[in-house]
């Protein structure tokens, strides 16, 4: 092409996560461009507007939540990438979260807690719930446990997914009833951080205590809406920046001729960003309960499991019995995984050198922090700390995603590491709209 291909964003930018697909595909642009860009800010349109199509777009990039729509953008006859993936339409290829990898990653946060009792709250009518909650209900069942449900009602004049979320802070009552009617501690997943805020505004009416009673997760992190919540969300960061990165890449080939090697590509969630909503384990025995509130109040001055025995007034040896009982893991283990927890934080939120924080998290050596942590997560904190504040580079340093035949896609990142190791530097629904199942 002569001139810059023209290109439309057909994206919801109200909210967070349309942003990060925004920022991908600018990142993209900027190291790959020029492009011309038609976007209009606000909700996702459901239809192709008169003045996209008087301008004659190249290509398309979308979020395409209805049928309508995904019909026009093929009769248009040009270069799309669908960013939604609800519908399927052969020409045109689709991006989408690896919702199964989700729900996976909340379960075993969960599960690394102590949870035992699980809920899912969601919504009708949105396909990324739906498939949210059936991971969500099949991976609890074959761990041995039976999950509720709960979802919302459908409004009968929605027209897509934003509406259907903001209808559904007017079920504040009714889930805070079912919450009631569960098994304490209990864990819950919302499909949704908009949908886990509603779920604290309820256990708040409900006088129910978070995380003491019931710990809850959102998917998104979305930061405003995190930080708004109370207490605030612990949530599932997701790629969106990648996402849209990766997309930008795939429409610049097609608009050079070359054919999509997938009709569907999977992109798995970053990582767990915890919060206040989910701290602590779930834990019924007194003396385990106290060992840990004691841990979580000292590990930073460098505390040892014996200070703890001899604060709740065991052995050791007891000590560490009743903790294998109840959470399957030694005192030893559940500080180390405290004071990793708290890396995390200071890797996501602050740029101090690694040897300040491992200092700041009690670890007496930095090397000693450098191999947990690499044990742990499968990187080192570097790694981590980069992988977290993800702003796709001209690189394409794209995280994990998976194509539909299942073969993951190769990042630049993906090194074998060195033979010295880390070389860092210093349920079902009842008619009737919103009612839950006793068990799903």
């Amino acid at each position: 092409m002569s001139q810059p291909p023209r290109v439309g964003l057909l994206i919801l930018s109200s909210l967070d996560y349309g942003r990060g697909l925004l920022r991908g595909i600018a990142s993209y642009v900027q190291a790959h461009g020029p492009w011309t860009i038609f976007h209009r800010v606000g909700l996702a349109p459901d239809r192709i507007s008169p003045q996209l199509r008087k301008w004659r777009p190249h290509g398309l990039i979308g979020q395409f939540r209805t049928r309508a729509i995904l019909r026009q953008v093929e009769r248009l006859g040009i270069p799309a990438v669908d960013l939604l993936g609800r519908y399927h339409a052969a020409s045109i290829p689709r991006f989408q979260i690896d919702h199964a990898a989700v729900s996976r990653l909340v379960i075993d946060h969960f599960f690394e807690l102590g949870y035992r009792n699980f809920a899912f709250c969601g919504f009708k009518g949105i396909h990324y719930s739906e498939r949210r909650q059936r991971a969500f209900v099949d991976i609890v069942r074959a761990r041995g446990h039976s999950p509720d449900v709960l979802l919302g009602i459908l409004p009968s004049d929605a027209s897509g997914p934003f509406d259907i979320e903001s209808a559904a802070q007017f079920d504040v009552e009714a889930i805070g009833t079912w919450l009631h009617s569960l098994p304490k501690p209990l864990a819950v997943m919302a499909a949704t951080d908009m949908r886990a805020v509603q779920v604290l505004a309820a256990c708040r009416l409900a006088g129910l205590k978070v995380p003491e009673e019931v710990a809850v997760m959102g998917v998104g992190n979305d930061e405003v809406l995190c930080h708004l919540a109370d207490p605030p969300l612990t949530s599932v960061a997701l790629r969106a920046d990648q996402l849209g990165y990766q997309a930008a890449a795939l429409l610049d080939q097609m608009l050079h001729g070359r054919q999509p090697t997938s009709q569907e590509t999977l992109v798995e969630p970053l990582c767990v960003v915890s919060r206040q909503s989910t701290q602590g384990p779930a834990v019924t025995d007194p003396e385990v309960n106290e060992a840990l509130h004691y841990l979580r109040a000292h590990f930073k001055q460098g505390t040892s499991i014996a200070a703890a025995a001899q604060h709740v007034g065991l052995s050791c040896n007891s000590l560490r019995r009743r903790f294998m009982h109840t959470l399957r893991r030694a005192p030893r283990e559940e500080l180390v995984r405290i004071q990793l927890r708290y890396v995390q934080e200071l890797l996501r939120d602050t740029d101090l050198p690694l040897t300040r924080i491992a200092e700041l998290a009690g670890f007496n050596y930095c090397e000693c922090m450098l191999k947990l942590f690499r044990r742990k997560e499968g990187l080192t904190p570097s790694q981590y700390r980069n992988r977290l504040r993800d702003r796709p580079s001209p690189a394409l340093q794209t995280g994990p995603t998976q194509t539909k035949s299942g073969k993951k896609a190769r990042r630049p990142s993906d090194k074998k590491p060195n033979k010295r190791g880390a070389t860092e530097r210093t349920g079902r629904e009842k008619p009737g709209g919103l009612t839950p199942s006793p068990r799903a």
